[in-house]
């Protein structure tokens, strides 16, 4: 009977599993190295045991630290979540050795899965389809070479343990095997200990697609539909859904009677999932069993209506399933999109930092699911997978689930460190994903064929303006505000701001009394034609504000977060995130001397001049601009004058404090 339940993991999962394990009665017990003592998995347990330092290999993956943790605590059962030690056989064993339940399969059943070529060995004597292949012992790279010129290509060089894309080579022609032989067993023995290696012709254009299986101790087995997850970057999946759009009823039966087949052929018990390579044809060939519950699972619980976890639990207890296969009807569409911690612009390169904004129970409406493993005030460190959450969404058709997905993405943003929430709205609204003609290899392709979805957003035009109006009333309202301001006249000054490299002077306009509260008039530079916009309110909670732009008011989602001794607005547009700071290194204008000279206020060149001898100037009229620092200054006027003398003409260098224009101000009647 199970007491007390120990999860070795962390993150989204570890806080998944005791939630379940919660509603169901059981007391809990995490797990945590160094790097995580703050993280929610820890607080969200009953109990928590630290096991060692941040890297993986001294915490989360030491076996005895994890059954003496057990011991401590008194956990009579450990749920080992997915990655780390949730498929290694050798750990199941030792939790069994220790009299602690191992909720997922058997040794044995982890065993012959875990080695792709045995597992795919025991598929074709049971009868299970599975893509032609090389799966013998002998592996010099003279018979690799030899067995690949038989089969011919393109073709797989895949590691036979171990997961996640490590230690697969994808080869398009003989001038590639070798090197990707060396490189295929250098990294599997690296990531797991074991470089045997396998070979598999490649299905060309596939669809991944997967079978929800779950078995018990009384001979029962179901499988619970399938989730498409096609979508993949670099053999990673990043959008999984259910159910697949490709596959029909007939098809899903033949799928799911050969799943079931797969799991009963090594005697499964618990949660499992057969994976196929699907062709052109429709025609599925197993690739592997995953002996755990999957990342993905959460797709198949929103149209099934199961607690797959809860499951787990129930038949780690000893009890039966809850249903025969008779009794299982899916509903609607789910989708899932993994959020991760990395840059989609820069070859989808991990990222580590502070999470300085995380509210996902703003975005929870019906049909909306997040599991995350992050904290706002907590940091995404080096140590562990860049994945930090989970969005998943349930709609009654796959048109429904796909606009409750960007909804979801545009209301749940992720501060402080790049992400990919943006590429993932892009690729669920993309023609091939809603046509549902991805293929395993077509993120890949994109990426080397510079697809605009891979192309960093750039803030329009409107996203200055707003950000311009932002800043305006954050000034007006806070003891920094600009010199020039005044009550009883309309004012007009510059703001500085700069978002990523591209660096714009804003001039703003105000007007006095109460019905222009709020009201600014923002030009992209100070030659161009002004807008109007209005500031209707500020929600600092929420991260929100309500502003009108061209007799329309919009919610616009607007964090004001610190940088320093400063603050930085952060602009979220269609899930993407612009970041705009203010640039403080220009002298403050308004402290001039004497309004009668135009003053280089720091070295640099001169772009451009707009007035000459002779020309009547007002107050805040644009006079040049310098460049300097690559960025862009304008000398305003400072008073109402006629221009005497034009010191300088555009391309000249000059330095500070230089003279560049004599004014001869207007008398005062």
């Amino acid at each position: 009977m199970l007491k007390k339940i120990l999860i070795a993991n962390r993150g989204e999962i570890a806080c998944r599993v005791i939630r379940t394990a919660r509603k169901l009665g059981y007391r809990t017990v995490a797990v945590f190295s160094e790097a995580d003592a703050q993280a929610p998995h820890v607080a969200l347990a009953d109990e928590a045991v630290c096991i060692g330092p941040a890297a993986a290999a001294e915490s989360y993956l030491k076996v005895d630290a994890l059954l003496t943790a057990c011991r401590q605590t008194g956990a009579n059962a450990l749920h080992p979540g997915y990655g780390f030690l949730s498929e290694n056989a050798d750990f199941a064993q030792a939790c069994a050795d220790a009299g602690v339940v191992f909720i997922g399969p058997s040794p044995e059943a982890i065993r012959v899965m875990g080695d792709k070529a045995g597992a795919k060995r025991a598929m074709i004597e049971a009868g299970v389809p599975c893509a032609p292949g090389y799966l013998g012992d002998k592996q010099d790279d003279a018979t690799l070479t030899e067995q690949a010129e038989r089969m011919g290509y393109p073709l797989l060089v895949k590691a036979v343990s171990g997961g996640g894309g490590r230690g697969m080579r994808l080869v398009h022609e003989a001038s590639e095997l070798a090197q990707a032989i060396t490189s295929a067993r250098r990294e599997a023995q690296n990531a797991f200990g074991d470089g045997t290696l396998m070979l598999e012709r490649l299905v060309l254009d596939g669809r991944h697609i997967e079978i929800q299986v779950f078995a018990d101790g009384h001979g029962n087995a179901v499988y619970i539909g399938e989730r498409d997850c096609t979508a993949q970057r670099r053999r990673q999946k990043v959008i999984e859904e259910s159910p697949s759009p490709v596959v029909s009823p007939a098809m899903r039966e033949r799928m799911g009677r050969d799943a079931v087949l797969a799991a009963q052929a090594i005697g499964y018990c618990g949660a499992g999932t057969i994976e196929y390579i699907v062709d052109q044809d429709l025609n599925h060939y197993f690739l592997e069993m995953n002996t755990r519950l999957q990342v993905e699972h959460p797709v198949t619980e929103m149209v099934s209506g199961f607690d797959l976890v809860e499951w787990q639990l129930r038949v780690a207890d000893g009890q039966p399933l809850p249903v025969r296969q008779e009794d299982i009807v899916l509903s609607g569409h789910a989708i899932e999109a993994r959020l991760y911690a990395e840059d989609p612009y820069a070859g989808f390169a991990p990222q580590t930092g502070p999470v300085q904004w995380w509210r996902p129970q703003q975005a929870l409406f019906e049909g909306v699911r997040i599991d995350d493993g992050i904290r706002e005030g907590g940091e995404v460190t080096p140590h562990y997978d860049p994945m930090v959450a989970k969005l998943i969404v349930h709609g009654r058709d796959r048109a429904d689930a796909i606009r409750r997905l960007i909804a979801t993405l545009d209301d749940t943003p992720l501060l402080g460190l790049r992400q990919n929430a943006r590429f993932l709205r892009e690729l669920v609204d993309h023609d091939r994903f809603r046509a549902g003609t991805m293929t395993t290899t077509l993120i890949d392709q994109w990426l080397t064929d510079g697809e605009p979805l891979l192309q960093r957003p750039v803030a329009s035009d409107e996203a200055w303006l707003l950000a311009g109006a932002l800043f305006a009333a954050r000034q007006q309202g806070s003891q920094h505000a600009p010199q020039l301001l005044r009550a009883d006249s309309v004012t007009a000054w510059d703001i500085p701001l700069q978002q990523d490299t591209v660096k714009r002077t804003l001039r703003v306009q105000t007007a006095s009394g109460p019905a222009a509260a709020g009201a600014y008039r923002v030009a992209l530079s100070p030659t161009d034609t002004p807008h109007t916009l209005r500031v209707l309110g500020q929600d600092a909670e929420r991260g929100e504000a309500r502003i009108a732009l061209a007799g329309v008011q919009r919610r616009v989602r607007a964090v004001w977060l610190a940088a320093g001794n400063d603050e930085q607005l952060h602009l979220v547009i269609d899930a993407a995130v612009f970041v705009f700071s203010e640039v403080s290194a220009w002298p403050n204008q308004g402290s001039a001397q004497d309004p009668s000279r135009a003053i280089a206020p720091v070295a640099g060149t001169v772009t451009q001049v707009l007035v000459k001898p002779g020309d009547t100037v007002t107050e805040g009229q644009p006079l040049l601009s310098i460049e300097a620092m690559k960025m862009e200054m304008w000398l305003n006027a400072q008073a109402p004058g006629v221009v005497k003398a034009v010191h300088a003409q555009p391309g000249d260098q000059v330095q500070a404090k230089a003279l560049l224009i004599d004014i001869e101000l207007t008398k005062e009647d």
